[in-house]
């Protein structure tokens, strides 16, 4: 999750590399720049920028196998992850990649193809359950050696659908709920993951390392999870698409939990059909995970059949105030995507939701505090970790200061331990007050007749800080649909000297067809996603 939001610095919060050319800037209105880049030669990746259908295409064709992409992909992680610009996005990789990319080549020569996902490699945010040889610690120390005794219930899914399983990516340790001044992306684990387009800045998180690594290319598409902005904001930061389900919509059992009311799976992609595909396979009613029950009826295999490039013609869309204010940049890119949507048909409507949300106040956090406490004890409970409850995991830290608290202590862990049960009428009250944002976004939909409403997802990425944490970047759109439970996607709106800026849509549950259709509409329209030139600073 994005928990800056809750502090002072808040918005209200191997191989030699394949060196990259610098590029000018793409942005609305701002200066040209002076960048410096990792050195001078292009880089060519030759699965640079390729989609999951080209993907089958060539593989249809014999031009690839699943086998020659895994290697591929496992090559690129080698050269500009581990070495080159050393991204530290990928904090482990899969030891049966390979065994799977040869055994769903050999379905394919038999006949059998899944799905879009047959023989597609992908990576899972280390926050993600798999039953296999790899860890799931949520970046923590504290958890190093546990390996689940099972799938998630959305990996058996990627599974069923044909995925390769890559490996597991990096992430703001415990989901960025650590620490009131984390840098996002840093984990004692896996280290300081770098934003691909410019590499002295943060990636956001605390899916931090999937968007790094679709960013980079280092992957088809990943899997992160959100809890408040934890996929949204990467997504912005590294300049690709990245979906907040409705909460339900896809199971979180065997997945470290932050909140029960707030947390989901959510794909990253560098397109919004990308994402589509994989927001198709993750989908589905588990036993395990009680809340899924309500997605009955409201879920569909292949959400690709909603893209449509007029989706935005007749529509109305409401366009958040506080977003028209602040970094000139950043702004005016807003209003060229507000141009955008006018010229592709959609009537525009200015809204204060942000306004309206704030008064709110502070129930969400309190609620993350009850919440996480109780979810992370059932999960130490039954995991294969040497630690079982959270007190063990701040005691863990606490002997281990050195290895596991370098830069920033732990006092989101403490401030959660001592909280009571799920049963306190703080909790109870706080739950109450946070989710009446649901009725905040009916009501304004219903009143406006607003098909949905959008807003800067969050600024500029702002350079790594180990020692004062994370920076207000002025821009903030994600806890409005975080607490309600609602849908929310971002897709890349231009940049601002080399720094990216993501464009939301968010509506009401289960709204997410509507909402990709919007989003494919303004992302054919507006083609910003470019890859990262892995400069070394801008300025």
């Amino acid at each position: 999750m994005d928990r800056r939001k809750f502090f002072k610095s808040s918005a209200v919060a191997g191989l030699s590399l394949p060196a990259i050319v610098a590029a000018s800037c793409n942005n609305a209105g701002a200066k040209d720049a002076k960048t410096t880049v990792a050195n001078d030669t292009p880089d060519n990746f030759e699965l640079n920028e390729i989609t999951i259908d080209a993907l089958q295409q060539k593989m249809q064709q014999g031009a690839y196998t699943s086998a020659s992409i895994t290697a591929l992909y496992l090559k690129r992680i080698a050269e500009i992850d581990r070495e080159g610009p050393s991204l530290h996005a990928v904090i482990e990789l899969n030891p049966d990649a390979m065994s799977i990319a040869e055994a769903l080549d050999m379905e394919r020569k038999a006949g059998k193809i899944r799905g879009p996902l047959h023989g597609i490699p992908i990576l899972l945010k280390d926050n993600i359950d798999t039953g296999d040889q790899m860890m799931t610690t949520a970046g923590s120390l504290a958890l190093e050696g546990n390996k689940a005794s099972k799938d998630a219930f959305i990996v058996g899914k990627l599974r069923e659908a044909g995925a390769v399983l890559l490996g597991k990516t990096n992430l703001s340790e415990w989901a960025n709920f650590r620490s009131t001044r984390s840098s996002s992306g840093w984990s004692s684990r896996g280290g300081q993951t770098r934003n691909p387009c410019v590499l002295d800045r943060n990636p956001c998180g605390s899916s931090s390392g999937s968007g790094a690594a679709v960013a980079a290319n280092l992957c088809a598409v990943a899997v992160g999870t959100e809890t408040d902005g934890s996929v949204i904001a990467p997504a912005s930061f590294c300049g690709i698409v990245g979906i907040k389900p409705t909460v339900g919509l896809c199971s979180r059992s065997g997945i470290i939990p932050i909140s029960k009311t707030q947390d989901t799976a959510g794909p990253m992609a560098r397109t919004v059909r990308d994402a589509a595909i994989l927001l198709g396979a993750l989908t589905g009613i588990d036993a395990n995970d009680p809340v899924t029950q309500e997605s009955s009826g409201k879920t569909h295999p292949d959400y690709t059949v909603f893209l449509d490039t007029n989706a935005l013609k007749g529509k109305t869309i409401g366009v958040e105030k506080r977003s028209l204010n602040g970094h000139e940049g950043v702004v005016s890119l807003f209003n060229a995507a507000i141009e955008t949507l006018k010229k592709q048909g959609a009537t525009i409507v200015e809204v204060e939701l942000l306004k309206q949300y704030n008064e709110l106040g502070d129930a969400e956090f309190d609620i993350m505090q009850y919440e996480f406490k109780d979810g992370l004890n059932r999960y130490l409970s039954t995991a294969n970790a040497q630690v079982k409850s959270l007190a063990d995991v701040i005691a863990f830290n606490k002997s281990q200061e050195g290895r596991a608290m370098p830069y920033f202590k732990q006092e989101l862990l403490e401030m959660s331990e001592a909280k009571g049960d799920l049963n306190s009428k703080e909790y109870i009250a706080a739950l109450k007050k946070s989710q009446s944002s649901r009725q905040i976004i009916d009501d304004m939909m219903r009143r406006l007749k607003l098909d949905a409403i959008c807003g800067v997802s969050i600024g500029l990425p702002h350079p790594i800080d180990l020692v004062n944490g994370d920076s207000n970047t002025g821009f903030y759109f994600c806890p409005p649909a975080a607490t309600a439970g609602y849908p929310h996607i971002t897709v890349p709106m231009g940049k601002v000297q080399g720094l990216p800026a993501g464009l939301s849509f968010i509506a009401g549950a289960y709204q997410e067809p509507a909402l990709l259709a919007l989003a494919y509409a303004y992302e054919q329209a507006s083609k910003h996603r470019e890859a990262p030139k892995f400069l070394k600073t801008v300025g």
